[in-house]
Order: structure tokens, then C-alpha cells, then sequence
């Protein structure tokens, strides 16, 4: 079974960066498209980011695009969330989730915890100064 695990998160600054990692525990990775996904107190859960199984198609919410880039080395099993020029509403706990492909990064975006065939145990983001 396909597991997930997510890293990098902690406190950043207004207009800082973080990395968030996705390491998967198999060699496997490359069949999924990957998703990153957000949970925030008092919010929907929000699909932030997408990248297709290959790496050369990526989607973004409206909330964080210019700002985040995802990406993935299936080398090394692992995908990326670069979070630049951060802000108070980034702040939420991020999970990744390996999406069903005939869904695909689409309707991941819009429903992702319906979308997510495995996710991790997530990474607390908090965003203040």
C-alpha cells in the first residue's frame, strides 16, 4: 500500500517561503498524479495544487497562484510544494495525496478529499509575524 509522508511545515513570516515535501514509501510514485491540499479552522478543505504523473502539467487555486510552485523528483519518490511570499491565510495544515487518475488534477482541485486514493498525516503551515 501506497503511504505518504509530509514534512516542512512550521512558522513562517509574512512575504517568507517554505518547502513542503511529499515522500512517498514505494517506487511507485510515477503512476499518480499528486495533489496538495489544505485544511484551515473554519474553512472547506482546499485543493491548492496539482502536478500530473509526469511533471509537465501543473494546476494552482486561485489563492496561491504566482505564489506556489509544485513540483517532483520521481527519482526520489518525493513532490514538492515551494511556498513563496506567504500570507496569514496560507496558514493550515497541508496534507498530499496521490489522485485517482481518471479523476485526474481537475476535479482534485475542486474536491480533493474525494479525489485522494492515499494521503499522508499532514504538516501544521502557520504564517505570522
Amino acid at each position: 500500500q501506497l503511504q505518504l509522508v509530509e514534512s516542512g511545515g512550521g512558522l513562517g513570516q509574512p512575504g517568507g517561503s517554505l518547502r513542503l515535501s511529499c515522500e512517498a514509501s514505494e517506487s511507485t510514485l510515477d503512476r499518480y498524479p499528486i495533489g496538495w491540499f489544505r485544511r484551515a479552522p473554519g474553512k472547506e478543505p482546499e485543493g491548492v495544487s496539482c502536478i500530473d504523473n509526469i511533471g509537465d502539467i501543473t494546476n494552482y487555486s486561485d489563492s496561491v497562484k504566482g505564489r506556489f510552485t509544485i513540483s517532483r523528483d520521481n527519482s526520489k519518490n518525493t513532490v514538492f510544494l515551494q511556498m513563496n511570499s506567504l500570507e496569514p491565510e496560507d496558514t493550515a495544515v497541508y496534507f498530499c495525496a496521490a489522485v485517482l487518475s481518471i479523476l485526474g488534477c481537475g476535479e482534485f482541485m475542486i474536491h480533493p478529499e474525494n479525489t485522494g486514493d492515499y494521503w499522508g498525516q499532514g504538516t501544521q503551515v502557520t504564517v505570522s509575524s
